[in-house]
């Protein structure tokens, strides 16, 4: 079956009531008709769920089909994308390692690698969203066991090659760690390019509404193991009812996405010679200065479109205060329209400094395109600029 099927069809086991729609299994522990099978189950030698810390169907049914849709070997949902993203770097990270990062990631994100890696004695390095392949390759140094990424990031837009980036960490014996949120896997598939995780916050454009939090991390299988056993002691466990609201999500991701990105690349072509506007970005516009490699890796250019506004800070809070349709909310990947100003919001943590070197200037306004009426969205956006 195509991914777009298996995203759809892959269902837990039937059950004797014979539902067509997949139950939910909303319980937090599983019981065994004997001692035996009791034991067998804590000693990992059957795959029996045994407490939903550690599984649960509904679980595992939204990772089985974020696994077909990255193409992944395994996976393991969590509480939310940053705990995915925690226990990726904690379960495979020990004292005296160093993990390299591309510099355009997400706040909090940076703030785990800055903050809290150090305390458990692990380096780590930045590097710009535009460096060459030649000074990513100066940039890997002994002791680096992981390569973080994020493609586009967050909230610049910048695109990373990933094929070029697989083909070093590849070379070095370095595990690719790619943030595949903003894409999303109908979009494109990290993997392929030589991706060996890929996490998600699952919050966003995965459940598509703004209903739950969730986050998964899906890709080789012996890895993903690895951070089963961290996770499964330290807790991060997604909600089953969080994760039944996300596996009907996902059959809906493929039409969903089509129609967020033909929104937003209208929105893109329509405000990118506006008067307010010092500049615009979106990957699908040949304007954008990662076109051709947002076009090898991606299907389309994705539901953000995001612009720097003349006027900087003052500018930017008229328009949000101005706009009558869009929400102003912490979050993305909505069905709803959301305008956001990520100096403020999202990236505040960071010092003027560390936002300046990752293009997150006073006047950047990110919009994240949701599925009302194009006309709808431009219209709030425009009346809101003039």
């Amino acid at each position: 079956m195509k991914k777009q099927t298996q995203a759809i069809r892959i269902q837990t086991e039937r059950t004797q009531e014979m539902e067509h729609s997949t139950p939910l299994f909303l319980t937090s522990s599983f019981c065994f008709d004997n001692a035996e099978e009791m034991r067998a189950a804590f000693a990992d030698e059957s795959d029996d769920n045994i407490y939903s810390r550690f599984s649960n169907p509904s679980v595992q049914e939204f990772t089985d089909k974020l696994v077909a849709l990255e193409g992944a070997e395994a996976g393991y949902a969590t509480a939310s994308g940053m705990s995915a993203v925690f226990g990726s770097f904690m379960a495979l990270l020990k004292q005296g390692d160093r993990l390299l990062s591309c510099n355009s990631i997400f706040g909090s994100t940076h703030t785990v690698i800055a903050k809290y890696l150090p305390k458990y004695g692990i380096e780590y390095g930045y590097i710009g969203a535009n460096a060459t392949e030649e000074e990513w390759e100066a940039a890997i140094t002994p002791n680096t066991k992981m390569i973080y990424l994020e493609t586009p990031t967050n909230p610049g837009l910048e695109i990373l090659d990933l094929a070029m980036i697989g083909k070093l960490a590849k070379k070095h014996h370095i595990i690719l760690n790619v943030d595949n949120c903003f894409a999303t896997p109908v979009n494109q598939q990290p993997i392929a390019f030589g991706a060996d995780l890929v996490v998600h916050s699952a919050t966003k454009w995965l459940d598509g509404q703004g209903r739950v939090l969730g986050g998964a991390v899906v890709g080789r299988k012996d890895l993903i193991k690895e951070i089963y056993l961290f996770c499964r002691s330290t807790g991060p466990a997604l909600s089953p009812f969080n994760a039944w609201v996300l596996s009907k999500s996902i059959e809906t991701l493929d039409v969903r996405m089509e129609r967020h990105a033909s929104n937003a690349l209208f929105i893109a072509q329509s405000l990118e010679n506006h008067t307010s506007i010092a500049t615009l970005k979106y990957p699908f516009l040949q304007s954008h200065p990662h076109y051709s490699i947002a076009t090898k890796q991606m299907q389309n250019g994705g539901g953000i479109v995001c612009f720097e506004l003349k006027g900087g800070i003052e500018a930017g809070r008229k328009f949000l205060d101005q706009l009558q349709m869009l929400s102003l909310t912490a979050n993305l990947g909505d069905t709803r329209s959301i305008a956001s100003h990520p100096a403020s919001t999202t990236h505040a943590k960071l010092s003027e400094a560390e936002r300046q070197a990752v293009n997150i200037t006073p006047g950047l306004i990110r919009i994240s395109v949701g599925l009302e009426n194009k006309e709808d969205i431009l219209a709030d956006i425009l009346q809101a600029l003039n």
